[in-house]
């Protein structure tokens, strides 16, 4: 007598989540610790006059890689170039991780999406700023484009928490909005210090000089909107304080990230902009986008969280 087939058969083990697992929020974090640190290494190829270290694609017509001939700027050039394949392998990756949440967690999905494609651009950006010379307005870009994709990176370390529910303000309506506003007058604040320092003595090498706008002008241009950041994120974080909003120890979080900048920016104009600085400021501004990424993302809470603390008190 045969054997009866099995009513059921198990279904096949899936490799990747259909959810935030440990895997997730691991590469989330690998993503976005690279994001910022390219932001350092690229501050590194620019400050030690390494923008021309190595030709592109090739560093040489017959090499991929530098050659000790070619001196220590063609090896900073080319680690920044390394930095870049790591940054992609780990957004890849970090999509791929999320591909089964594509519909459940759009959100997710797309800020991984993001992110990968604005590795590949920033590939592209990258050699054509060596082609070019290292023409200011492609270098300012690039540097631009590479903060936004720390802030994409911080937005889906925000989210990750969410389950996709309905969301709702977690704050008072004026508030938000001039959280929104003050993430605007910091948008103006990064193009201005981008501006500042694409025409300022940090070109990325020494045979290339910036014929542009008086630094001195516009090291004053930049301090006023950084200025005015600074008294809205500190008008924001009393009132978070006094009215214990949700998202007071992020705004004390990013209003000590502000006071750090504007001491490193004021050592700046005292001392002739020394690189270290220069490089310390560049990836501290990375940190303050991702702060607040986190700030804006936490003005809303989902109902189903906002609605327990009322079920629990009428219980």
């Amino acid at each position: 007598m045969s054997a009866e087939a099995p009513a059921t058969t198990p279904e096949k083990r899936r490799i990747l989540p259909d959810r935030v697992t440990t895997a997730v929020r691991v590469f989330a974090w690998l993503s976005f610790i690279a994001e910022v640190m390219i932001v350092g290494t690229g501050g590194a190829v620019r400050l030690t006059d390494s923008g021309l270290g190595c030709g592109w694609p090739l560093c040489t017509p017959d090499s991929l890689a530098p050659t000790p001939a070619m001196g220590i700027h063609s090896f900073i050039e080319f680690g920044n170039r390394m930095m870049s394949g790591v940054v992609g392998i780990l957004a890849l990756v970090l999509l791929i991780l999320v591909w089964r949440m594509r519909k459940t967690r759009r959100d997710l999905w797309w800020l991984a999406f993001i992110v990968v494609l604005g590795v590949l651009a920033q590939a592209i950006v990258g050699g054509l700023s060596v082609r070019l010379e290292l023409n200011g307005g492609l270098v300012a870009f690039h540097y631009l484009a590479s903060i936004t994709l720390v802030a994409v990176a911080a937005a889906f370390l925000a989210r990750m928490d969410f389950t996709g529910a309905p969301r709702a303000l977690a704050v008072p309506r004026w508030f938000a909005i001039t959280t929104h506003v003050t993430s605007l007058v910091l948008v103006v604040v990064l193009i201005l210090g981008v501006t500042t320092t694409a025409n300022g003595p940090h070109s990325g090498d020494p045979n290339v000089v910036r014929q542009g706008f008086d630094v001195t002008i516009l090291e004053h241009l930049h301090a006023t909107p950084a200025y005015v950041l600074f008294a809205l994120t500190l008008l924001l974080t009393i009132v978070s304080m006094v009215q214990h909003l949700p998202i007071r120890r992020w705004l004390m979080t990013l209003l000590g990230i502000e006071l750090v900048q504007i001491a490193i920016g004021l050592y700046q104009s005292r001392t002739d902009l020394p690189p270290l600085s220069v490089g310390v400021h560049m990836v501290i501004a990375a940190l303050l986008v991702a702060t607040m990424v986190a700030v804006v993302t936490r003005l809303k809470t989902e109902e189903a969280a906002a609605a327990a603390p009322a079920v629990t008190q009428n219980a």
